[in-house]
């Protein structure tokens, strides 16, 4: 057994008075963090929960939201203005895990959730630079069916398991945080690193620094808007290929269009080539696999998942055709 202190925070500032010790954890609903415990995975000295933290979903004053980091998944994804001006959040929440694990997990944590590749929780027999830096990737040429095929490099080749930041990173989301040095705010669409040759730096986040809130900004065309996930199963499965779209039409134009790829990369894919080649031109199919073909363009498939180069090209075409065949009625 691993010994680690255990304290709850009563504010941020608390917890972040708590967890001093750079091998300190903060610990939300726990639906990762305790399973990489228990896997040796993980070892903190310390956990310092911070579940008292803010669970509110507030308007701004510029007619975004603003999401405690300690709401749960469940509460986000059933909040009325979630529903009607962010849908593609809504769908992207309850498609990501079982009813239980959504009513327990929280935002913030979503956010730091790590890589469900094998090799990274098999700590008896595989190598793994994420876990142990310098150990080498037994993915590469071991089972990497699910593994990136952007984004990736020669260390690592995992994918982020998020269903949430795909539609974060979409939405142009941006993560509020705090540290004994004060408070700032990131991009969710840079807060997660790509690997390079340190997979196991795998968000912008300082040691010790905390993750209190997410922003919405208003976005007319994020209500019409959708994600899509494709899987092995129906139910609990993480994500092969995942889109999240959001499309705005001028007549046949496309106006202004939002994409983010999930199960493809080590981070949340914001698929701004597609987006750049989308944008004022007209709503077609051509133009939807063309714009995707310039996405993939620089796709690295491993032996086991060349498939999903297909399988995204051809998802996100057809996520924006429903979409526009939904804007014309």
């Amino acid at each position: 057994m691993i010994g680690f202190a255990y304290s709850r925070a009563t504010d941020a500032p608390d917890a972040i008075r708590r967890a001093e010790d750079d091998n300190a954890k903060y610990l939300g609903g726990g639906t990762n963090l305790v399973d990489l415990m228990r896997e040796t995975v993980e070892a903190p000295s310390a956990l310092v929960d911070v579940t008292g933290l803010s669970a509110e979903i507030e308007e701004t004053d510029d007619g975004g939201l603003m999401v405690g980091a300690a709401t749960r998944n469940t509460a986000v994804a059933e909040h009325p203005a979630v529903r009607t001006r962010y849908p593609m959040l809504t769908r992207a929440i309850v498609a990501g895990a079982s009813a239980q694990i959504r009513n327990m997990a929280t935002v913030g944590g979503n956010l730091l959730q790590r890589t469900r590749c094998t090799y990274f929780y098999d700590t008896d027999g595989s190598r793994c630079n994420k876990r142990s830096p310098g150990e080498g990737c037994d993915a590469i040429e071991g089972f990497n069916r699910n593994h990136a095929i952007l984004g990736g490099s020669p260390a690592c080749v995992a994918t982020h398991p998020s269903d949430m930041c795909v539609a974060l990173a979409a939405l142009d989301a941006v993560v509020h945080l705090s540290s004994a040095s004060g408070e700032r705010t990131v991009a969710l669409c840079h807060l997660h690193r790509l690997p390079d040759d340190r997979p196991d730096l795998e968000t912008l986040l300082e040691p010790g620094e905390l993750i209190t809130a997410v922003q919405l900004p208003p976005a007319n065309l994020a209500a019409r808007s959708t994600y899509r996930k494709v899987r092995d199963r129906t139910s609990y499965a993480f994500a092969l290929v995942s889109v999240a779209a959001a499309l705005e039409l001028d007549g046949d134009t496309i106006a202004d269009v939002r994409l983010a790829l999930g199960g493809v990369a080590p981070k949340p894919w914001r698929a701004w080539r597609a987006e750049e080649a989308l944008r004022g031109r007209p709503a077609t199919e051509a133009n939807f696999r063309q714009a995707a073909d310039a996405e993939l363009a620089d796709a690295r498939p491993l032996a086991g998942n060349a498939f999903k180069v297909d399988l995204a090209r051809r998802t996100l075409a057809a996520v924006l055709q429903q979409l526009t065949e939904e804007a014309r009625r």
